[in-house]
Formats: structure tokens, C-alpha cells, sequence
């Protein structure tokens, strides 16, 4: 049940949202939303997945991109895959490009491109988590979901002096965020909250003296904004090795491996390499006269340090290793590649 409070705080946001709502190219803002104009669903979708563990300053190119050359879920349904894998080379956490091929097939073949507009429905799209529904039900369709991000975490845990550390408070700050949610443009408040965190209740220096809910925030009142929310200590990533392989041919050609659709880096293209472990297997993926590079590759993913040495060969023309890809040097793309092969690339580039 709501009460004033909660009433207020919703109020407070959407006047807020209302004159300093942030201009994004998958946003419908709020005057055009006020004068009749309608999201976008494709568009909502795709920015949502884009934006998963990644800054909305990164994802503008790429969306730009994705949506001039397949401006509706029926064209990217019907891109092939490589092309799609290539365009999001960068991005990082490569199972979201998968499922978004997935998700535009089955939204275009099952559902006759159009997109369910229930929780429940978006619920059961290939890749679409519980998040992600409710922030398509809510920005594209205005269903009265509660969207938690970050952000929404970040306000929620500050407006309500909550000091249970993350992720133990998350069901809590989803119940806040839920009491706050009116019926009345829950995408616009939904969009609201997050821009408040984004831009004024930063997680460094949060800018409370300019904030519309300042009144109405217990961390403030308590002076525990800035510490809040609590996080559990982060257990220590582990670092794991591996090799690369890099082959040139007479002509200029490289030799490259499409890494299998399960795993890390599914679908991409990349060199050919080793297992990452603590301690990976030295065999040459073909037979050359492999030389060790100086230098190493450092990279970071979700779960693990990977620290990459490099071994490079010179091929003869004519050169076709079995069960692995030729790409010619006019073809080659290295901004297609992801950021740890492109990494293994620009260290045997620039030596």
C-alpha cells in the first residue's frame, strides 16, 4: 500500500524527470511522451541488453550502429550471426549477443515482430532476466514494474537509510522501490529514478543539496548518504594463463578461429589459443615455426584475470591450416575482434 511518502517521492521525481530528464537516442522524452509520442519496444530492448554491465557513454556508438543497419527486430532477426558478433565486438559479455539474435528470431517468428507487452510475456524472450522485463513492460509499454538497477539500488538505499549490505538488501530495495512506483507514467518514473542516480545521487559526492527528494531522505537526515548502499567484501579474482597464436601468411592473410556459441567469447572470432587455466597446455594449435613475442596481454573479465602470452608464425602463401578461418588483409577487421584478442593484436601490430 502506499501512503504520502511514497506518494511524494513519486511526485517529487517525475517534476524532477520532467525539466532534466537525459537525452538519449532510445529514450522517448518526457514532452514527447506527454504530446502521444510511443517507445519504441525494438529500441527499448536493444538499449536494455546493451546497457547491461555497461555505461550508457559506451553503448551510444553501438546502438547508433545496430539501428542504422537493422532499424527493426525483423531485420536483425534476419542478419547473420557472424555479422552480428562482429558489430558487437567491444561490448564484452558475448552471451548477451547470442541471445539477442535469439530473442529478435523469436520475437519476429513466434510473435509476428511484435513484442509481448507483459512482464510475464518479455519474461519468456531468450536473454530477457527479470530486470530487463520489467524495464521493457515499464519504459515501453508503461506497466507498473518495478525496474532495479544500480541506480534504483543506490536512491532506494539512501531515501531509506538502509544498511543491510548488497546483495542481501536487494529483495528489500526492490520492496521500497515497489511502494514508490505509481500507476499514473511508471516508465517515466522508472527512467526518473535511474537518471537521479546516474546524475545527482552519484556513488562518489552525491549531490544532495540539488536533489528533488532532499526532504523526504532519512540518509541524509542521518548523514549516511554518502556511505550507502553497504556492499559484503568482494571476494578476490583469481588470475588464469594462456597462450595465443598468431599466424600471418605470405599475402598478408591471417589465420583466425570461430570460438564455439557456449562458452566465453561464444561466436567470436579470435586467435587461435589455449586453454585459460593456472596452468594451460603449450601445443600449437597447426604445424609452423612458432616463435615466442615479447610482451604479454592483461585483461579482465567478470570473474578472472587473464594474463596471455603470444607465440607468432610467418605461413607460406598457400597456407590453410584445417578446421580454422582464412581472412584476407583487405578483410580483416580488428574492431571486430573482442577487446582481448584486439589486445593481442595491437601488442604484434606495434612491435
Amino acid at each position: 500500500m502506499r501512503d504520502g511518502t511514497d506518494m511524494a517521492v513519486s511526485a517529487a521525481l517525475l517534476k524532477w524527470y520532467d525539466v532534466h530528464a537525459r537525452e538519449m537516442p532510445w529514450r522517448v522524452g518526457p514532452a514527447a511522451r506527454a504530446a502521444g509520442v510511443l517507445p519504441d519496444p525494438y529500441r527499448v530492448w536493444l538499449s536494455e541488453v546493451m546497457l547491461q554491465q555497461t555505461t550508457v557513454a559506451a553503448v551510444r556508438d553501438y546502438f547508433h550502429r545496430f539501428t542504422a543497419r537493422w532499424p527493426s527486430v525483423e531485420a536483425l532477426a534476419a542478419a547473420p550471426d557472424a555479422d552480428v558478433m562482429g558489430e558487437w565486438a567491444g561490448l564484452g559479455y558475448y552471451a548477451r549477443a547470442r541471445n539477442l539474435l535469439k530473442c529478435a528470431r523469436v520475437v519476429a517468428e513466434e510473435h509476428g515482430g511484435r513484442f509481448p507487452d507483459t512482464y510475464e510475456g518479455l519474461l519468456a524472450l531468450p536473454g530477457v532476466g527479470p530486470y530487463t522485463a520489467a524495464a521493457i513492460a515499464a519504459i515501453a509499454f508503461d506497466r507498473a514494474e518495478t525496474v532495479l538497477d544500480g541506480n534504483v539500488e543506490r536512491v532506494m538505499a539512501r531515501l531509506h537509510d538502509v544498511h543491510v549490505p548488497l546483495p542481501e538488501a536487494k529483495p528489500v530495495l526492490k520492496d521500497l522501490a515497489a511502494r514508490h512506483t505509481p500507476e499514473a507514467r511508471p516508465g517515466d518514473h522508472a527512467q526518473a529514478v535511474m537518471d537521479l542516480g546516474a546524475t545527482i545521487c552519484t556513488p562518489r559526492g552525491p549531490a544532495c543539496g540539488i536533489c528533488p527528494v532532499m526532504e523526504i531522505c532519512a540518509g541524509r537526515r542521518a548523514g549516511t548518504a554518502a556511505e550507502l548502499p553497504r556492499k559484503s567484501p568482494k571476494k578476490p579474482k583469481p588470475t588464469r594463463y594462456g597462450y595465443a597464436y598468431l599466424a600471418r601468411r605470405a599475402d598478408g592473410a591471417l589465420v583466425l578461429e570461430r570460438r564455439p556459441d557456449k562458452g566465453l567469447l561464444g561466436g567470436m572470432l579470435g586467435w587461435p589459443g589455449s586453454d585459460w587455466s593456472d596452468a594451460p597446455s603449450v601445443e600449437p594449435p597447426f604445424a609452423a615455426e612458432w616463435r615466442e613475442f615479447p610482451g604479454e596481454v592483461r585483461h579482465t573479465f567478470t570473474h578472472f584475470h587473464l594474463i596471455l602470452r603470444l607465440f607468432v608464425a610467418e605461413l607460406p602463401e598457400d597456407a590453410a591450416p584445417e578446421g580454422y578461418e582464412i581472412m584476407g588483409r583487405h578483410a580483416f577487421r580488428p574492431s571486430e575482434l573482442p577487446t582481448v584478442m584486439r589486445k593481442a593484436y595491437s601488442l604484434w601490430r606495434d612491435a
